[in-house]
């Protein structure tokens, strides 16, 4: 078989054993009478696939010169997969094919892009809140005029995520991806018509449209990572993937206090620099658009995993969406994840909205120093997502490592609360690093841990419904602490949010390990998993349905 341009395989000649596929064996096999074949791949897991009689197992022996080996009842619908080579198709049940694995070289640009326009969606979201102060002299409003102005982008994820997880999991990645990157781009030439002090309303309206393009831009990092990233790096490909928002965060932190400084006394060149700064970001965002436009594909031409394999394996009739969701409310572990990822990323938005005005209410005239601060955080969030996702993809201790992040942030967010007011700025540097290396690097953490315990449920709509939870509490922290640090100062909100991040702690203890998608790579079979399937008669279920079988792991 030929290479393909955009895939990393190799060639097999014809007439040769594949080198590394994946070899259909009678489940009864004695690993002894194997060694004709190459044994350096996964150990053995059984995969069950009903309806799968004698007869075609034994056909699909004999183009291995096997001779047909009798199978005990209890065998005949078990195959066991041993490793080949990622250029090989392999016979299956009745003449089926186990679909070959390959990596595309495409995934680093579909990667990239999202990425940007990703950044882009973020910087927009925190461009107002940072330099608040100018914003509110600019438009003659309240500063809870402002926040809103960041929370819209928390209050439209919550009705919208059903119905565009549903159009993720239906319609596909590439439409979700271009509806994102295309509200975005119209968003953002909306806010440079606002640029006058009466267009409060008309600055708004761009700040919603970009909140609808984030509904559609949130919930893709995992579902990437899954579609085209292989099993050792598909951690590290969600926290890149998490990582471009966080940059734009980081961006949107430091650009606008410098872009647009406060020259209140000015209103002409303080209308001069806000465009300035509306153009440049929409300019930016036209150019991704396109990108995604011309080079975001689907999906590769070959699952890059055999997890992947055996999601695209099962026909797309018998996905049901509201089945999915039901599924995923029934899974406990999955709650109380959906709990946790709530409060500590809601956390994390309230802290970034509100940074501006805790700290000018200890250090007055420092809005330059308060971006790099949340730059600080944010770019230090960055490397802790990078690390904890070659961490998790290196180890693959998703309940340990969600554990000690979530205590270490709230660890570091007493440190922050109780040094705000201490009067050195410098020290503020240092512990809002802290904190946002831990609370930021745990976003990644939640997507991945949450794709492995819902297996094999959509990345999508697990996503989804986590960044649903996070926006419900940011929107409530946001409210809350705003409320607090006006009435009280910066500390009383500070620690309204120690406390929950507290009882977050306790809820990720009893949080349950079941890595499904990490075994199915593995071949280790722990329990049944199944697709989700629209309701069929019984003889179809029976035909269609793919389980894992209860059996012990086995060594080849």
């Amino acid at each position: 078989m030929a290479q393909l341009d955009d895939e990393e395989g190799v060639a097999v000649a014809p007439g040769h054993p594949p080198a590394n596929g994946y070899l259909l064996v009678p489940g009864g096999e004695p690993p002894g009478k194997l060694s004709a074949e190459p044994q350096n791949g996964l150990k053995a897991g059984c995969l069950t696939l009903n309806g799968v009689s004698r007869d075609s197992l034994a056909a699909a022996a004999q183009p291995l010169g096997r001779p047909q080996t009798p199978l005990a009842p209890e065998e005949e619908t078990q195959t066991r997969l041993l490793p080949t080579g990622p250029g090989e198709e392999t016979p299956g049940a009745e003449g089926s094919r186990v679909p070959q694995t390959a990596l595309s070289a495409r995934r680093f640009v579909v990667l990239l892009i999202f990425s940007l326009y990703s950044l882009v969606n973020a910087f927009q979201w925190i461009q107002y809140s940072i330099i608040s102060n100018v914003f509110e002299g600019f438009y003659g409003v309240s500063s809870l005029h402002i926040d809103w102005l960041s929370m819209v982008y928390m209050l439209a994820y919550v009705p919208l995520i059903f119905p565009a997880t549903w159009l993720l999991d239906t319609r596909g990645l590439r439409l979700t991806a271009l509806l994102g990157s295309g509200l975005n781009c119209l968003g953002a030439w909306i806010k440079c018509a606002s640029v006058q002090q009466h267009l409060f309303w008309v600055t708004m309206l761009g700040q919603c449209l970009c909140s609808v393009a984030q509904v559609f831009i949130l919930g893709l990092p995992s579902r990437i990572a899954s579609v085209w990233f292989g099993p050792k790096e598909v951690s590290t490909a969600c926290a890149t993937a998490v990582l471009g928002n966080q940059l734009g965060t980081a961006v949107g932190f430091l650009l606008p206090p410098v872009l647009v400084p406060n020259t209140q006394n000015d209103t002409d060149l303080l209308a001069c620099n806000i465009s300035t700064m509306f153009y440049g970001t929409s300019s930016i965002a036209t150019f991704l658009c396109l990108l995604t436009v011309i080079a975001f594909k689907e999906k590769p031409q070959y699952p890059p995993s055999q997890a992947q394999a055996v999601l695209q394996k099962s026909p797309c009739a018998e996905y049901s969406y509201k089945k999915s969701i039901r599924n995923l409310f029934k899974n406990i572990p999955f709650v109380l994840l959906l709990i946790t990822y709530g409060i500590i990323t809601g956390a994390f938005y309230s802290v970034s909205t509100l940074l501006n005005q805790m700290i000018l209410t200890y250090y007055k005239g420092e809005e330059i120093n308060a971006g790099r601060i949340g730059l600080t955080l944010v770019v230090a969030g960055m490397v802790g997502s990078i690390l904890c996702g070659l961490w998790l993809d290196h180890t693959k201790t998703y309940k340990q490592t969600t554990l000690i992040v979530y205590i270490l942030s709230f660890l570091g967010m007493v440190v922050f609360t109780f040094t705000l007011d201490l009067g050195y700025i410098i020290v503020v540097f240092v512990t809002g690093g802290v904190l946002g290396f831990f609370m930021t690097g745990y976003l990644p953490l939640g997507f991945e841990f949450a794709v492995e315990i819902t297996y094999p449920e959509s990345e999508g709509t697990s996503s989804g419904l986590l960044n649903a939870s996070a926006q419900i509490f940011g929107i409530l922290f946001t409210l809350a602490q705003g409320k607090l640090t006006s009435d009280y100062g910066p500390k009383a909100g500070n620690i309204f949010l120690c406390i929950w991040m507290f009882l977050g702690i306790i809820l990720t203890a009893l949080i349950k390990s079941d890595l499904k998608r990490h075994n199915i790579n593995l071949g280790i079979t722990n329990g049944d998993i199944k697709a989700v399937p629209v309701e069929d008669s019984p003889t179809d279920q029976e035909s269609k349905t793919m389980m894992i079988s209860k059996q012990s792991e086995s060594a080849i």
